[in-house]
């Protein structure tokens, strides 16, 4: 929801919130279909003092100064959850969020960001929305507290001020307290996946804006879609959608044997002599434990189906539907050498164990980058599907 990134050099990274979803993932390039549903101009605030709840009944403030007891009412919490499904997507849009759902002198906190009223805080969302290009996907918004209701999500925004345009990513938790008096959010505090030390002012939080900089060289073509669920410190959890893929018979996990095969197709030997255009990364896949029997794939664009793709015309060559699912996946830049992705499996395998998570045998890497491009700036991947996952 609302997170803010900030360093100290003008950059104050608000919260996330551009559109809405539940559980369908984003491409990486946001289509009309993610954000057309949710630009919609929707009622002002009508979950606040003398909300009237979908059963009719009106949601009314206490008094100044009575004693409300517990906490929100089942209806007033309800009211409360769907208010931010619906306002929250208009953070960086024309319409905007709605501040007469803020108290004047709300507090809001992220790990390197904070403003103690809600002037301060609309003023940074201009600033972002100048700056970057913020894509906000809500997740879940329940009630967690007597007076206090919390988010996840994930914000995605590119920061243009640099010449490569690295792309930012951060998920979490917005823990959004709530006025008993007049049931206005009295404060905002964000909490990112990706470091331990939440506090304001956050050092290692400034750190992990700053490692977000750096440069990976992804060609600029089609590349599977995909949402990040959950940033941690040293992988993601990504939602991929189905997607198809070209696939011949490989050696090793770094290798390139079947390579000509694939591209062979892509380049127009196929039934009907079409060419397709090329897209990245190229995936190898060992599909056993020992990382041994592995087949090279490069994805067909998101516009083909299996019914319309040309047939190969070599048995070496098959088309097959890849089912997407949750996959964790460990970034790394310089030569994918075998030992090397070997290395970078086991330790994102442990740690998936260590955090309680189910992965599956096997592992596919990615390669973004051709042989020509410097070591220091490719782009690579290690993923592991994963078993029963639950964003929590």
């Amino acid at each position: 929801m609302a997170t803010r990134l900030s360093s100290r050099l003008l950059i104050h990274l608000p919260a996330p919130t551009a559109a809405v979803i539940t559980t369908s993932p984003r491409l990486r390039k946001p289509t009309a279909a993610f954000t057309a549903s949710y630009r919609r101009r929707r009622p002002r605030l009508a979950v606040l003092a003398g909300a009237a709840p979908s059963s009719g009944a009106v949601v009314p403030a206490a008094p100044a100064g009575e004693n409300r007891g517990a906490g929100l009412t089942p209806a007033e919490a309800q009211r409360l959850e769907e208010f931010l499904k619906a306002d929250l997507p208009h953070l960086f849009d024309d319409v905007g969020i709605d501040r007469s759902a803020y108290d004047d002198r709300v507090r809001f906190r992220d790990p390197i960001t904070r403003y103690d009223d809600i002037d301060g805080y609309l003023a940074n969302i201009r600033l972002l929305k100048i700056i970057f290009r913020p894509d906000f996907y809500l997740h879940d918004v329940k009630q967690t507290g007597p007076y206090e209701i919390t988010t996840r999500w994930t914000m995605v925004m590119k920061f243009s001020l640099l010449p490569w345009k690295p792309e930012l990513v951060f998920t979490g938790l917005s823990i959004m307290g709530v006025n008993p008096q007049n049931l206005k959010f009295s404060s905002h505090v964000d909490i990112w996946d990706s470091i331990q030390n939440n506090e304001y002012f956050s050092l290692e939080g400034l750190v992990e804006v700053f490692k977000q900089l750096r440069y990976y060289k992804t060609p600029d073509i089609e590349t599977p879609s995909y949402l990040v669920l959950k940033k941690t410190a040293t992988y993601e959890v990504r939602k991929y959608p189905p997607f198809s893929v070209v696939e011949a018979k490989g050696e090793k996990l770094t290798g390139s044997s079947g390579f000509n095969n694939v591209t062979g197709y892509i380049f127009g030997k196929n039934a009907s002599s079409e060419k397709i255009a090329m897209t990245t990364p190229v995936f190898t896949q060992a599909s056993d434990d020992k990382l041994s029997d592995v087949s090279i794939q490069i994805a067909l664009p998101m516009n083909k189906d299996l019914n319309s793709l040309p047939a190969p015309n070599t048995e070496a060559v098959t088309l097959r539907m890849v089912e997407g699912g949750i996959a964790a996946v460990k970034k790394f830049s310089g030569r994918p050498e075998e030992e090397i992705v070997a290395k970078k499996e086991k330790e994102l395998r442990s740690q998936l164990l260590k955090d309680g998570l189910k992965p599956q045998q096997g592992c596919l890497l990615a390669r973004y980058n051709d042989p020509s491009t410097k070591d220091f700036v490719k782009r690579n991947e290690v993923l592991i599907w994963l078993n029963d996952f639950t964003l929590e």
